[in-house]
């Protein structure tokens, strides 16, 4: 399976609460972290709700 590093790169000040929930769930707190996660539907779809929050790389 492969993995996908997730970047949190803009505030969730002002952002609907399951946007704050959804960016929770991916384990991002600050901007400027990182995670990685398989690519698995779920989180595609995740990363689908939060995309203008964060930026994803493939590896």
């Amino acid at each position: 399976m492969a993995k996908i590093k997730v970047t949190k790169v803009r505030s969730d000040i002002k952002r609907p609460e399951t946007q704050k929930r959804t960016l929770k769930a991916l384990g991002l707190k600050k901007i400027g972290q990182t995670v990685e996660h398989d690519d698995t539907p779920t989180i595609l779809g995740m990363i689908k709700k939060v995309n203008h929050l964060v930026s994803v790389e493939t590896k």
